[in-house]
């Protein structure tokens, strides 16, 4: 998918933009603080309804009204006015509410803004997806799998329902519910931890090729997938940690359990990798996500922010060079201009006004 005309209203610094972009790079340069992120953060609250750096928005909104607004046209690969439909999606938020359209029809869900613009965003603080806490890593998966198996939503809709009943029945004390609950919890979270386990397999071959070509010489990368319960079935776990979960008031097995291990040679890198390490090995997640993307029905946006100043120049033109060939669209951002080598928009960023350079 392309982005063939974004307009933004209130973001920020960012009273009004209106952009064209390149259909392959755009690249926007500027000083520290002119509204190099914030347009990138643009595209992530369009697709997502939040923003990639925290989940407040109305730190998001600027100082000219209550509410800030995106508007996108997107088009499919090769796309154009003339050809093929155009997309048209816009969204509205506040700090209490928001309302979306796509081609002239209210949405109620703001999953439904996702399916038709998928954004992967590598930014400063990619690293965490290594060295934060499983809940990074399972929203990295769930995002992936959303993308990519079309009954993943519904399986973690019914799941997040039933652990949310279960958690309130077992603080009330409510104990001849729970069996109905966990039938209900057992069935969404064994189908969940399918999808997941299934995705994981097939990121691990491009995550290891990825690495190679990164970083060659730190050993042998994997990655693991664990279920969150360490009983045989979801249900047997359920059964034999009841007692201590109506102590603790909250449910300790399950999906929302799970995490991601990465290992090098065998050891979890979360406790060995240097910082360097470990933005190279959230690179190579990032990117083999998109790839697994690229391969189905619509390419994603990749959206690469101050990318130059966490590598050296080695990795980061590895890393652009990896993104050019998935053939998406890809937004970038950086304190100095540079030239990616193939053909682009340039665009200069200050004090909230973007200027295409000729």
């Amino acid at each position: 998918m392309l982005i063939n005309k974004l307009n933004i209203k209130n973001l920020r610094n960012l009273e009004q933009v209106e952009l064209s972009p390149h259909p392959s790079i755009n690249t926007f340069f500027g000083s520290n603080g002119a509204g190099k992120t914030s347009v990138l953060e643009s595209l992530a609250i369009l697709s997502r309804g939040r923003s990639f750096r925290g989940n407040k928005i109305g730190g998001v909104i600027g100082q000219a009204s209550s509410k800030l607004s995106v508007y996108a046209e997107i088009s499919g690969d090769g796309d154009t006015d003339e050809g093929n439909h155009l997309t048209r999606m816009g969204l509205e938020r506040s700090s209490k509410d928001w309302k979306a359209r796509r081609d002239g029809n209210d949405l109620n869900q703001l999953s439904e803004l996702a399916e038709s613009l998928a954004v992967v965003v590598m930014e400063p603080n990619s690293h965490l997806l290594v060295s934060g806490s499983p809940d990074v890593r399972r929203r990295y998966l769930d995002w992936g799998v959303f993308h990519v198996e079309p009954r993943y939503l519904d399986s973690w809709r019914r799941y997040a329902r039933a652990l949310k009943q279960r958690n309130a029945a077992l603080r009330a004390g409510q104990v001849d519910v729970l069996a109905g609950l966990d039938s209900v919890l057992v069935l969404a979270g064994e189908q969940m931890t399918e999808l997941r386990s299934k995705y994981v397999e097939e990121l691990s071959g491009s995550f290891s090729k990825l690495m190679s070509e990164l970083s060659p010489g730190l050993g042998k990368v994997s990655l693991e997938y664990h279920k969150g319960w360490s009983a045989v079935t979801l249900e047997a776990a359920l059964s034999a940690q009841r007692n201590s979960d109506i102590e603790r008031g909250s449910t300790h097995s399950g999906p929302h359990r799970a995490d991601l291990k990465l290992k090098v040679d065998g050891y979890v890198v979360r406790d060995t990798a240097s910082r360097g390490e470990q933005k190279v090995l959230a690179t190579a997640l990032v990117l083999a996500q998109t790839r697994r993307h690229c391969e189905s029905d619509k390419k994603p946006l990749l959206l690469l922010d101050d990318l130059a100043s966490e590598f050296d120049q080695h990795h980061f033109a590895a890393a652009l060079e990896v993104g050019i060939g998935f053939g998406v669209q890809i937004w970038i951002t950086g304190v100095e201009e540079f030239d990616p080598g193939t053909p682009h928009s340039r665009f200069h960023v200050e004090h909230g006004q973007v200027r295409k350079m000729v």
